[in-house]
C-alpha cells in the first residue's frame, strides 16, 4: 500500500470545522465559472473542467482561497462550477456571489447526498433560515478522498 507521503497531493486535506454549521456573509465574493457535463447528475468531465480552470488561475497568478469550489446541479445533464479566486482571471467567466450562505459539512459516500440535503434543510429551518439556492462543495477528488480516508462534502445554501 502506498503511503500518503509517496502519493502526490492533488487536493489539500480538508478540515470540516471551519465550514460545519457556519453562516457567511459574502459581498461580491469572486469566482470563475465553468460547466460540467453530467449524466443523471453524475459528472462526466469534472476533472477536465477543473484542470482547465486551474490552468487559467495559475496563468493569472491568482490564488484559490480555501480551494472552495461550488457545484450547482442545474439539470441531470449539466452542472455549473464556481471556483473561488482572489482576483479577476483573464480568459475565464468571472462572477461574484453576494448574500448569506449557510454551510454544513458531511462525510461519507455520495449515495448519502439525499440524506445530507434533508438534514441540511432541517438545519436551515432550525436556524430560522429559508434556502434560496443550493450548492455542493466536493472538497476532494475521489483519489484524494481515498488517500485521506474521508470524503467530505459541504452543502452550501444561499439563505434568507
Amino acid at each position: 500500500m502506498t503511503s500518503e507521503l509517496e502519493t502526490p497531493e492533488c487536493c489539500p486535506r480538508f478540515d470540516p470545522a471551519p465550514w460545519d454549521g457556519k453562516l457567511f456573509e459574502w459581498d461580491n465574493k469572486r469566482f470563475i465559472k465553468d460547466s460540467v457535463t453530467t449524466q443523471f447528475f453524475a459528472p462526466l468531465n469534472f476533472g477536465e473542467v477543473i484542470m482547465r480552470m486551474n490552468e487559467k488561475v495559475a496563468s493569472a497568478g491568482a490564488e484559490m482561497p480555501d480551494w472552495l469550489c461550488l457545484s450547482d446541479h442545474t439539470s441531470e445533464s449539466s452542472m455549473d462550477i464556481y471556483l473561488a479566486v482572489d482576483r479577476e482571471v483573464a480568459g475565464a467567466k468571472n462572477v461574484t456571489l453576494s448574500g448569506k450562505f449557510l454551510t454544513r459539512a458531511y462525510e461519507g459516500d455520495f449515495e448519502k447526498t439525499g440524506e445530507w440535503c434533508a438534514d441540511f434543510e432541517g438545519y436551515a429551518k432550525s436556524q430560522g433560515l429559508e434556502i434560496k439556492k443550493w450548492y455542493m462543495w466536493y472538497t476532494t477528488c475521489p483519489a484524494c478522498a481515498e488517500k485521506y480516508g474521508k470524503n467530505y462534502v459541504v452543502v452550501v445554501g444561499e439563505v434568507q
